[in-house]
């Protein structure tokens, strides 16, 4: 996977993985609708997260999954690995609870979890999708270390993560991080941008392989693809 490749999904796919986030009544409210239409027309972390697990059955911990876009994704995608979703944010959770039943999604679960507190006990995939920027550095290093725990031999850990390279795009992500928490979309403002390097060697010393790299798309984001996995036993 390339940067060459970071494209959103096909317009088709996109309106029919949005289409279960329509209100249940004709006039209800359709905010998550417009807003996972328009994120997978525009934005290409799906197919790249989609890409990193695709193949695997090992179950998946999504980590601050919000709405649960990611299990809509994967289950369109044909990927029927159990899935579970952790988010601080309890209207979110409920809603993608109550999404996710509406599509009958199966094998899937939302619970709420303060991930600046705590994780919960897992052993499989994890997926970090957004979320990094929003701990600080040592609460970045305790969730960073319990997901390498949760890895089973043979599994993957698919982020994405805006990386400070001191270029600016991570100065447009800033000020977008802070707009989203500024209008209530994020729970709360950024507070470290990991550069590569401390990623690299936090995998490297614990012996995972990672390919780290650019996932910008068209999107004017400092927005990088991470995937790291744990080697199969011999």
């Amino acid at each position: 996977m390339t940067d060459d490749t970071a494209r959103p999904l096909d317009a088709a796919t996109a309106k029919g993985i949005a289409r279960a986030f329509l209100p249940a009544r004709p006039f209800g409210n359709r905010h998550d609708y417009y807003y996972t239409l328009a994120k997978l027309r525009t934005d290409p972390l799906y197919p790249g997260v989609l890409a990193a697990l695709r193949g695997s059955s090992a179950p998946l911990l999504d980590l601050g999954c919000g709405l649960g876009l990611l299990a809509h994704a994967l289950r369109a995608d044909g990927q029927a690995m159990p899935y579970a979703g952790v988010d601080i944010d309890a209207p979110k959770i409920a809603r993608a609870q109550r999404i996710a039943g509406r599509a009958g999604l199966a094998d899937v679960r939302f619970d709420v979890v303060d991930l600046a507190a705590g994780y919960p006990p897992h052993a499989g995939s994890v997926a970090i999708l957004d979320v990094l920027q929003f701990l600080t550095r040592e609460q970045q290093a305790v969730l960073l270390d319990a997901a390498i725990a949760m890895l089973a031999p043979g599994a993957t850990l698919v982020m994405r993560a805006a990386l400070d390279d001191g270029g600016a795009r991570i100065r447009r992500t800033r000020l977008g991080d802070r707009f989203a928490a500024l209008v209530g979309w994020m729970p709360d403002r950024p507070k470290h941008y990991p550069a590569i390097d401390e990623l690299r060697a936090r995998f490297e010393a614990a012996g995972l392989a990672a390919d780290i790299r650019p996932w910008f798309g068209n999107t004017p984001f400092n927005n990088w693809l991470i995937v790291a996995r744990r080697p199969q036993q011999p």
